[in-house]
């Protein structure tokens, strides 16, 4: 479903982040980026999504492929047309609206380019609540008010109303508990599954994503530098010192002993 190839990202013209980027998403299939901040994950992401122009971002080499149509450097507008969709980090919303009026504006892209009548609107809308029925129980509620929790499930139900064929997923777990984390998770396992969505999900929180992905990426000062099937990058000694924080006998490892690892890395040469 998507193909990036070798692209590289500046911004401003001059800061370059991304530097000779590839990787595959196959159509129905979940895959993760892994990586540090600063890595390039969100850069990558918004590569794809078009989200790149409000950030005076640029593709300047190489190419990124949907379904086979050139696609990089495109409108984001164009792309969420396409079935392109980001759920950006930090859960971001209009917090002065309600959370149906949330759901409701998250599918204007699709609306504005199909014929998508009241009754549409309806059976959509009640997909969103099926997967999330902490939404429906709140769809009144001004959305700046509901918990973290439920802002993320907000963010994810508003990309769904879009009919997306690839959700690009930004930290889905970021600042949410344990369990909650658990919860949207098993969600986005049954979206992926039952409405054939394809997902391309980046994380820190490496065990959870290796765990729902199938095949993953690591991504360290925009380069790609490991890449293999989830169980693979689980068994990978690298992945379990430096992202799982266990050493090869499996005891949980102290940050400090850790915090230094750029010199220790095999990949790094």
């Amino acid at each position: 479903m998507l193909v990036v190839e070798n692209i590289e990202v500046k911004y401003s013209g001059v800061i370059l982040v991304l530097k000779g980027v590839t990787l595959e998403v196959p159509d129905g299939s979940v895959i993760c980026l892994l990586g540090p901040n600063g890595s390039g994950k969100t850069t990558l992401l918004r590569a794809v999504s078009g989200m790149l122009k409000p950030q005076l971002g640029k593709v300047t080499e190489g190419s990124i492929r949907f379904q086979g149509l050139r696609i990089e450097n495109k409108d984001p507008e164009i792309l969420a047309k396409m079935g392109v969709v980001q759920v950006m980090e930090g859960r971001r919303m209009l917090e002065h609206l309600t959370v149906e009026e949330n759901l409701k504006l998250g599918g204007y892209a699709y609306w504005r380019y199909a014929s998508y009548g009241s009754n549409k609107l309806k059976e959509n809308l009640s997909l969103v609540y099926g997967y999330f029925p902490a939404l429906q129980k709140r769809k009144k509620s001004i959305s700046g008010y509901i918990s973290g929790g439920e802002q993320q499930m907000l963010a994810i139900g508003r990309a769904l109303m879009a009919y997306p064929r690839l959700m690009l997923l930004d930290e889905a777990s970021l600042g949410l508990a344990p369990m909650m984390v658990k919860e949207i998770y098993i969600i986005l396992r049954r979206i992926n599954s039952e409405e054939k969505t394809t997902m391309l999900l980046v994380e820190q929180n490496a065990q959870m994503a290796l765990l729902f992905a199938e095949y993953g990426y690591v991504m360290e000062t925009g380069r790609i530098v490991l890449d293999g099937s989830a169980e693979k990058l689980r068994e990978n000694e690298d992945i379990k010192e430096f992202y799982l924080g266990l050493s090869a006998v499996g005891q949980k490892k102290h940050y400090r002993e850790v915090k230094h690892y750029k010199r220790r890395k095999r990949w790094l040469g």
